[in-house]
């Protein structure tokens, strides 16, 4: 049967720590006492910026409207949410409600409640449209979103300044301008993170700009696309092997590296979300954004979709909890609490509501960009249940694409078979 998939939405990736939450358990046995069991992941790099404040205060208020209802909270760090909340799936210990980076696969086994068994109606609508069709299987909202983002290309303006050059919208523009910037001495002109943290991400930018992508206008996979091969023969040829993309090898460097070294002033440009403008104004660096370049192909007035990225809440039908998990998803989703909880992290809510009302917060200048980019964003197909897999084999290879003697075509081929044999075990 075919398999349908949907654009493109992952997790904003950040590092976390393990830490429960006071008056949190370590049992995982049933929910009898009225207790309902939420593992979601840490979006703090550092105790002081812990998820934990948030929960606390979000779990008390509902507590103190629903005296009958208590929620704990377990956090787990991004690189062992997934692995964990799996093995307590398996071993028949599911949490209430897990809040991590993919759900399709559970959702595939028929552990999950739908948003329809759970939310009001206007609940549901509200949810962004792009994040609720990444969230759908079928005809039901099974990964409801929590936080998002979107991605756009960032450049130093100082460094482009002393390059005399402005911001790119072709590919051969950007070419032009990571010389500039590498005759002037800059370490990174273009910031190519192809290594295992989150190279999807940044191959998936890429390839939308000249027209691929990671699924076809029927909705398949299509990774090893002429289009695709085109993209990564362009990226090698005319960025890596001039030397524009840095001393490190692209299938070498993570996301985070990348972030650090434009933190640093080392870089001219990379793609980046939200939290990174934040914190390159906190360090005085004064950043451009614009919509990714596109291929010469294509050309300038061609606007492909930007990438998209969102972290999933879901509930599990084990317990019987519904009614319960119901309103405290209900209550979570709240303008103030949700947009409390992405204001921390400089994410984006996944609401409508949330974005532009008074309660919500609304957005600041800065947000409201990739607020307007999420609206047309491609996700991730995290809707289907092969995609963890594929994911992990797109991050662990694409970099092979640019490597001395590399060649895309077969990288791209070998990534294709792979993800065809995990649909086929999915």
């Amino acid at each position: 049967m075919r398999r349908r998939i949907f654009g493109a939405a992952a997790t904003a990736v950040v590092f976390g720590l393990l830490i429960p939450l006071s008056g949190c358990g370590s049992s995982e046995d049933g929910a009898d006492d009225g207790t309902l069991r939420l593992v979601a992941a840490e979006y703090g790099d550092t105790p002081a910026n812990s998820s934990k404040a948030f929960w606390d205060k979000v779990t008390a208020a509902f507590t103190a409207a629903h005296p009958g209802i208590k929620v704990e909270v377990k956090l787990l760090p991004w690189a062992d949410i997934d692995r964990e909340v799996s093995r307590m799936v398996k071993a028949g210990k599911a949490p209430d409600m897990a809040l991590m980076g993919s759900y399709s696969d559970f959702a595939a086994q028929g552990k999950l409640y739908s948003a329809d068994e759970l939310l009001p109606v206007a609940a549901e609508a509200n949810f962004l449209q792009p994040l609720a069709e990444a969230g759908t299987i079928g005809t039901s909202l099974y990964g409801l979103p929590f936080v998002a983002s979107s991605r756009l290309l960032f450049y130093n303006e100082a460094l482009f300044t002393k390059a005399g050059v402005s911001a790119p919208k072709t590919w051969s523009q950007l070419k032009s301008a990571a010389k500039a910037l590498k005759d002037k001495g800059v370490k990174f002109p273009y910031a190519l993170p192809l290594g295992p943290e989150e190279a999807h991400a940044e191959a998936m930018i890429w390839e939308l700009s000249n027209g691929g992508g990671y699924a076809d206008s029927s909705g398949n996979y299509s990774l090893a696309s002429d289009r695709n091969i085109e993209t990564w023969r362009w990226v090698k040829d005319n960025l890596v092997t001039p030397g524009y993309t840095g001393p490190t090898q692209p299938s070498q460097l993570n996301r985070a590296d990348a972030f650090a070294a434009f933190l640093r002033g080392e870089v001219g440009m990379l793609n980046g979300y939200p939290s990174l403008a934040h914190e390159a104004a906190a360090k005085g660096i004064t950043v451009g954004t614009v919509s990714m370049p596109v291929s010469d192909t294509l050309g300038a007035e061609d606007v492909p979709p930007t990438v998209g990225v969102a972290d999933w809440m879901m509930a599990f039908k084990q317990n019987g909890n519904r009614a319960e998990i119901g309103a405290f998803l209900d209550f979570v989703y709240q303008d103030k609490n949700l947009s409390d909880f992405a204001n921390r992290y400089h994410l984006l809510p996944s609401t409508v509501s949330a974005a532009r009302t008074p309660a919500g917060g609304g957005l600041d200048k800065n947000d409201e960009q990739f607020l307007t980019a999420l609206r047309g964003a491609q996700l991730y197909p995290v809707n289907d249940p092969s995609w963890m897999a594929v994911s992990d084999t797109i991050k662990r290879n694409i970099g092979r694409a640019v490597e001395p003697g590399g060649d895309p075509q077969a990288v791209l081929q070998d990534i294709a078979a792979k993800a065809a044999d995990a649909g086929a075990k999915s």
